[in-house]
């Protein structure tokens, strides 16, 4: 008779609550949609829809208010079982004072951001171990705050809008210890991220440093080895049907569609899960800016630069611990 091992019990933990998180936005959406709609208009409990709605119009600015987080969601086991399944690891390289506020900017997104999501959205990787007195808000797009319910859940791990009202919120109504975490080439890496890719999309990304300087927050690079790696991507032929459509899409919509695949529920079977490899985040040191109400074009390059310029060093430092060659240089795009 079969009876699964604690290692078979273990693996199937990590594997659900992989696909827990990835899989809910489509779940919980879909259900709030479906269910609303079946109120509507084949009962006479509209009016719960109603009253939903009203809650989401009164509710609407709280992503861009510090959110609504909740320490007992942030620590699930579920999500100790995430961090394991790779394992995601932290390494700090120099302390952080929660007298002042910081950008932390993480390269690079990958396909999933499985890395910044582990740290910087829930309290089971050893962030609050390793950052005592730093609270992290992990910053994401203001559309999975749409859909009530489903915004609830996002907002509960401590994420908030990466809107520029809702960064000005956090770094100056919310005192000092926060942390911003911006994954600053967002889904355009998504394009480049697979096995043994360094590039970075940095290049134009001025914004964040921009704010940086109006609040007088230090910037801190952060780079996250592993991340790449979780999945291979089929790569179509340059100018074909569908490599054409995918430039398409990515200049419509700024999402440029990827056909990934990673391993399967068998042994060298592919599939939808990231590969079990480990990934690993190094902090860098923080970058003082200076507080200048409005830099000028000028000033806000300088320091994009001096800020490129510390994540190479911190690229450099720590790659061949990671099994990235000494000759290959990060790409910035």
């Amino acid at each position: 008779m079969f009876w699964p091992t604690k290692k078979d019990i273990k693996t199937a933990l990590e594997v659900f609550a992989l696909f827990q998180w990835a899989l809910s936005a489509l779940v919980i959406v879909t259900t709030v949609i479906l269910v609303n709609l079946y109120l509507v208009v084949f009962t006479s409990y509209w009016f719960i829809t109603v009253l939903l709605l009203i809650w989401l119009a009164f509710d609407w600015k709280t992503p861009e208010r510090g959110g609504r987080r909740f320490t007992c969601v942030r620590r699930w086991c579920l999500w100790k079982h995430y961090c394991n399944y790779f394992p995601i690891k932290i390494l700090k390289t120099h302390d952080i004072s929660p007298s002042h506020n910081y950008i932390l900017a993480c390269h690079p997104h990958g396909l999933m951001a499985h890395s910044c999501f582990g740290h910087f959205a829930t309290d089971t990787s050893g962030f609050s171990k390793t950052f005592p007195g730093i609270t992290p808000y992990m910053l994401t797009l203001g559309a999975f705050f749409w859909v009530p319910v489903f915004r609830e859940y996002v907002m509960s791990t401590g994420a908030c809008s990466v809107s520029q009202s809702s960064m000005d919120f956090l770094l100056t109504r919310k005192g000092t210890g926060n942390m911003l975490v911006v994954v600053v080439g967002g889904l355009a890496e998504c394009r480049y991220s697979m096995p043994g890719s360094t590039t970075l999309v940095l290049k134009k990304r001025y914004g964040f440093v921009r704010t940086a300087l109006r609040h007088g927050a230090s910037l801190i690079p952060a780079y996250v080895f592993g991340e790449t790696d979780l999945y291979d991507q089929y790569i179509f032929t340059p100018g074909g049907f569908i490599n054409r459509f995918q430039e398409w899409f990515q200049k419509m919509v700024h999402i440029y569609p990827c056909a990934f695949y990673g391993r399967g529920f068998t042994k060298n079977s592919r599939g939808l899960l990231p590969y079990s490899q480990p990934i690993t985040t190094v902090v860098g040191e923080p970058l003082p800016l200076p507080k200048i109400e409005n830099p000028s074009q000028e000033t806000v390059a300088k320091y994009h630069t001096l800020y490129i310029d510390a994540l190479r060093k911190l690229f450099d430092q720590h790659k061949t611990k990671f099994g990235i060659s000494e000759t290959q240089e990060l790409m910035i795009v």
